[in-house]
């Protein structure tokens, strides 16, 4: 895995290089070549100023008067601002008139000196010249002008084209040489520097994927926010682990206690069934009716286990669907309260029921909001002491509030974190309480699949506050 990454981080920097490379040896082979067989001598000026056109030009500016060659006074102001000077020659190259001449430059000229010059400069004067011709009425005139080198200088260059053309092949092949040698050593250790982190990461992803989930790395560098996405990610794995191992256990935990509390009612349905069914007993009408009681109160106990199993699969699958209908929450709550305190096992307990309306309505499935209600109060009821006071209010704000509020024993901080699991039984279960464990949680998913909410607070030796919004 390391190993391709590395190699296709390689070409891809390899290619780039590649490319700049032949982008600039194009570029300055076509400068090189352009000026090699362009010209034969470079020219630096510091202005926009071409000293050949200028010489050509100035022919304008001589003039001849009764057979004496000079210059004009606007040619010679111009000399004088282009720090220039002037010598003009006759057919034998040999001085007639000049003007600004440096002291050491020759009178006279043979055609070998004159080439020379112009080719070479004057390095006496340390002027580099221009040569030009003007004729007057017949009779040919040749004119140098001269430059200080401070402003201009002239650079000849002679080669052979051929071999010039050799060079710059042998020159392009050690240049992609070498840099094709630079491109995989900077391209290696580019892409180790990249792609060191990566395999680092991917390795990080195989760990988590094999359940290790105790990954901290440091969030540096360009993949800082990959490190922090991991890091993060293993921390919800590892919480949702922990999780998953307490809901194992609270769930094996709550099998064993459903299993049990079948099993009882069970094994006394089983029992009075026997005793029921034998002959060595004679039975009087009023015993029948006892026996049989117990075995119906068995088996709706065992009945209501199994209702509980099967609702609370169905709204964990949300497979279940709502009954929804326009009704006044206030009349249902109430009738919950007057049917506990009817009640007889229920019927001395301390509840009080008000309204802020008499009327207040919403759209919700009656039977399912009568059970969470009935679920609630009873859990305040089996969880407390018989002289517990509990209080239930209703309340319409922007949306409709339902509070059961008890002083009783509160909940412990660590239950009240499980409260809403399935399968879940808190510390405080008495011994008169024989639920699923269920009673919470179908509550919450209740509640939940009509879009509202619970929040519970609880503290010890208190009591207990619950809201449900609609």
């Amino acid at each position: 895995m390391n190993l391709k990454i590395t190699i296709r981080f390689i070409i891809t920097v390899v290619l780039i290089t590649m490319i700049v490379i032949f982008i600039n040896l194009s570029l300055g082979f076509f400068i090189i070549l352009n000026r090699s067989t362009n010209n034969t001598s470079i020219v630096n000026e510091v202005n926009d100023f071409s000293p050949e056109d200028f010489t050509n030009e100035f022919d304008k500016y001589l003039i001849e008067d009764n057979g004496n060659i000079h210059i004009h006074k606007d040619g010679e102001k111009i000399l004088e601002k282009k720090e220039a000077w002037i010598q003009i020659l006759d057919n034998n190259g040999t001085e007639v008139y000049n003007y600004r001449k440096p002291p050491k430059v020759n009178e006279h000229y043979t055609p070998v000196e004159l080439v020379h010059a112009y080719k070479y400069s004057l390095e006496d004067s340390m002027s580099t010249i221009f040569i030009s011709e003007k004729d007057f009425d017949g009779r040919n005139y040749s004119y140098i002008i001269g430059f200080p080198f401070k402003r201009i200088r002239r650079n000849v260059i002679s080669y052979d084209v051929d071999k010039l053309a050799n060079n710059i092949k042998k020159g392009i092949y050690i240049i992609l040489i070498i840099d094709i040698f630079i491109s995989l050593l900077f391209g290696y250790l580019f892409s180790r520097r990249l792609t060191k982190p990566l395999v680092s990461i991917i390795n990080d992803i195989k760990t988590l994927s094999e359940g290790e989930y105790n990954l901290q790395r440091e969030e540096i560098g360009i993949y800082k926010q990959i490190y922090k996405t991991i890091n993060n990610l293993s921390s919800k794995l590892r919480s949702n682990e922990e999780e998953r191992k307490n809901l194992d256990k609270m769930r094996e935990e709550w099998i064993s206690n459903i299993s049990h509390d079948i099993k009882t009612p069970l094994a006394s349905i089983k029992g009075y069934a026997e005793v029921l069914s034998s002959e060595e007993y004679d039975f009087t009408k009023v015993e029948m009716e006892e026996y049989a009681k117990i075995i119906e109160d068995k088996s709706d106990y065992i009945r209501e286990l199994i209702d509980d199993l099967n609702l609370s699969t169905r709204l964990k699958s949300k497979a279940i669907t709502l009954n929804l209908k326009r009704i006044n929450i206030v009349p249902l709550v109430r009738g919950v309260v007057i049917d506990i305190l009817n009640d007889s096992k229920t019927s001395n307990m301390d509840i009080k029921f008000s309204a802020t309306r008499e009327v207040i309505e919403t759209d919700v499935d009656e039977i399912l909001i009568k059970r969470v209600v009935t679920n609630l109060l009873y859990n305040a009821i089996v969880h407390n002491d018989e002289n517990v006071g509990i209080e239930v209010k209703i309340e319409k704000k922007d949306k409709v509030h339902i509070l059961i509020k008890d002083n009783g024993k509160g909940i412990k901080e660590e239950d009240l974190k499980n409260i809403f699991e399935r399968y879940y039984r808190g510390t405080n279960t008495g011994t008169k309480h024989k639920g699923s464990g269920l009673g919470m949680a179908i509550a919450n998913d209740i509640v939940k699949a009509h879009d509202g909410s619970i929040n519970i607070k609880s503290q010890l030796g208190v009591g207990t506050e619950i809201e449900i919004i609609l």
